[in-house]
């Protein structure tokens, strides 16, 4: 299967887009603006406008073997509209990336075997999950940073962060990377899995180093709170896949 449709090239996407010319494939990329068609082309990303919330027929774009879709969206309308159209296009494989915030914090460790919040992306999650016209494996990432996004430039402005005791799940762009192209290049489907750092420092611990090694001042946080957190466990992924995570340090980092 050489032949793969990026859905939201946006700051994840086309790095993966990328990444994924340079391992020979063949790629399609979205994205929702005029504006980004040539940056897209420019990296020899074959662009398209995909905007799953105009319900308009993406024939073309779907043509390919597998399809990631790395978007925001939670219109549940919309990805049942995308799903219908997969149903009817060459797409064999679907990676839906989905996010770790499907998890309450319930001051546990949480796997894929616990219980996730009702929310519009668990729906979604199950649109995918649930469809026998194609194979789809679900990647719930932990919070992302790398490149440009980074840490020590959130919670500006005199923002308090909040949660400091709580624990920090995070994990870098370039490790989201790789485990997509470990499941394409392993044929592993009809999975979900977590992606996250083994390594969970605190909110306070993070934030503060994050703040200081870029010359920001101390941050503040919001100490009267109820004390509420969760642990991302991806022992899962790692396992399955064989993967061990390049950046798991987040202190280092």
């Amino acid at each position: 299967m050489k032949r793969v449709s990026v859905l939201g090239c946006g700051w994840l996407g086309k790095s993966l887009a990328i990444s994924l010319l340079d391992e020979g494939y063949s790629v399609k990329g979205s994205t929702t603006s005029e504006d980004k068609l040539e940056l897209l082309e420019m990296n020899n990303i074959d662009p398209y406008i995909v905007n799953i919330s105009e319900f308009e027929e993406f024939d073309d774009f779907l043509s390919a073997d597998i399809l990631i879709i790395a978007i925001t969206s939670k219109d549940v309308d919309g990805f049942e509209n995308l799903i219908s159209q997969i149903e009817n296009s060459e797409i064999q494989k679907v990676i839906f990336i989905s996010s770790t915030s499907v998890y309450g914090r319930l001051n546990k460790v949480m796997t894929e075997e616990d219980a996730v919040l009702k929310t519009p992306l668990t729906e979604i999650e199950n649109l995918f999950r649930e469809n026998t016209f194609f194979e789809t494996t679900i990647i719930r990432f932990a919070g992302l940073f790398g490149d440009v996004r980074q840490p020590s430039n959130w919670f500006k402005n005199g923002r308090k962060i909040p949660q400091p005791k709580g624990f920090v799940n995070m994990i870098h762009k370039e490790d989201c990377i790789e485990i997509i192209h470990e499941i394409i290049d392993q044929n592993c489907w009809n999975e979900t899995f977590n992606a996250c750092s083994n390594h969970h420092p605190t909110r306070r611990e993070f934030y503060t180093i994050a703040k200081l090694s870029n010359d920001f001042e101390v941050p503040e946080f919001e100490e009267n709170e109820v004390y509420e957190w969760k642990i991302i466990s991806s022992k899962k992924v790692q396992e399955v896949l064989g993967y061990t995570l390049i950046h798991d340090d987040l202190l280092s980092i």
